[in-house]
């Protein structure tokens, strides 16, 4: 039945139906958790063959002893790696530690205290600001804010952010200095930037403030669950539109290797890696290349990463089918969500009916299923419509996702039918 179908006697009697039923729910003591898109045990078993893979010889095949200090950029073959995940040159790439999170908040630091290439700091900006696409990640706005940097939302349509919005904003107002991308299975919708957005992003730096930057993150570059999906490269556009500066791309292998302890990557100019690099040499002597050369050699004697990510793809597939299964079969058609059908990622962003999304959090907390914050995939935790929800179905075992699933869809039915009955006792009262 379609919830706006409903009489307000059906709708009451829903809702005594499927209270009594989360009221059994809550008896379960459950203690489940989808919050946030960390691999599985399994999927961190496959790379185990990380461990000893040195067996004591510590030298790059440049001859570089990976014990001592040094390299800022990282390995060559590091980097190599890098530029393989993000399709661009060995030579445009830094190689870091384990999070590419900590290489965009250095990247945004610099921006903010000391400017990009030359160009004036945007702390000296009168509101310096930042565009971010939503449904996004948390985590990027969570920078944002801690350096007092002011966040405007974008519309997030399935080619990529709403470029008519972005480009209006860009020309007309020179505080904005940045704008937060997921350009491949972006976090938490799964949607893919088509080429004319990617092309539209990239003639951005013809009419932004000359210190603006693109933050590219592609955490999800290689992250297919089917058939491979072929970004368009933002760098040949900027290429093509004498743009290069404009465009700081970032990838890691964290969820590829081992989340805690990956090689995370930028990718940039010259003039903006030289910027990066002279701010970060006060604060390192050189990252852990020794872990870069266990990765470097993990990908040689070991695996392929196309045939590696072949089988995170067969450990994650069955869980995103588990989910999506779950949401077709007790809420399609019923008026009560939408959600999208991701290609790939880590993510399943599901959209309540407006105003229900912190009550569906609240009722799944309560018997036993933690999910991410209702708003956190809006900048300061705001969504306007309280409705989006990120599910990550990627770290529990398949049994446990699917308990999960069946009290979250319990939770959207309940929540929304309250909702609506609320609303047909409002208006004949």
């Amino acid at each position: 039945m379609h919830i706006e179908s409903a009489t307000s006697s059906q709708l009451a009697e829903w809702e005594k139906e499927l209270s009594a039923h989360y009221e059994r729910i809550c008896q379960h003591e459950l203690s489940l958790d989808i919050t946030r898109g960390k691999p599985s045990a399994e999927q961190l078993h496959l790379s185990d063959k990380l461990d000893g893979i040195l067996a004591t010889d510590y030298r790059a095949a440049d001859g570089t002893d990976t014990r001592n200090y040094g390299g800022m950029t990282g390995l060559t073959c590091a980097r190599a790696l890098g530029a393989d995940l993000l399709q661009v040159p060995t030579e445009e790439v830094m190689a870091g530690g384990n999070s590419s999170l900590t290489l965009m908040y250095h990247a945004v630091l610099t921006g903010y205290l000391f400017g990009f290439a030359g160009n004036v700091p945007w702390r000296a900006l009168e509101s310096p600001k930042f565009l971010c696409p939503v449904p996004g990640y948390d985590r990027h706005f969570t920078i944002c804010e801690q350096l007092g940097i002011r966040m405007l939302a974008i519309p997030l349509g399935k080619g990529g952010p709403d470029m008519e919005c972005v480009e209006k904003h860009v020309s007309e107002d020179g505080d904005i200095i940045g704008i937060w991308c997921v350009p491949k299975y972006a976090n938490p919708t799964g949607i893919t930037y088509n080429r004319e957005t990617v092309e539209r992003l990239a003639q951005l730096g013809q009419i932004a403030n000359p210190g603006f930057r693109i933050f590219w993150d592609n955490a999800y570059a290689v992250h297919d669950l089917g058939p491979f999906i072929n970004l368009a490269s933002i760098r040949a556009a900027t290429l093509e539109n004498d743009t290069v500066d404009s465009v700081l791309q970032f990838a890691s292998t964290s969820k590829v290797t081992h989340a805690g302890s990956g090689i995370a990557f930028v990718s940039a100019s010259s003039a903006n890696l030289d910027s990066l690099k002279l701010q970060m040499q006060a604060m390192t002597i050189g990252p852990d290349k020794v872990n870069q050369l266990r990765h470097s050699r993990f990908f040689t004697e070991c695996t392929t990463l196309e045939e590696h990510m072949h089988k995170h793809a067969s450990i994650l597939r069955p869980k995103f089918e588990c989910v999506l299964e779950h949401l077709q079969n007790a809420l399609g058609d019923s008026g009560m969500g939408q959600w999208e059908k991701p290609r790939g990622g880590y993510f399943v962003s599901f959209n309540t009916r407006p105003g229900c999304a912190k009550a569906v959090v609240k009722l799944a907390a309560d018997a036993g299923v933690k999910l991410t914050p209702a708003g956190a995939t809006f900048p300061y935790g705001n969504d306007p419509e309280d409705s989006n929800i990120r599910i990550a179905p990627s770290f529990p075992p398949l049994e446990e996702l699917d308990t999960a699933m069946s009290v979250f869809v319990l939770c959207v039915q309940l929540a929304s039918v309250r909702q609506r009955l609320a609303q047909c006792r409002n208006a004949s009262g």
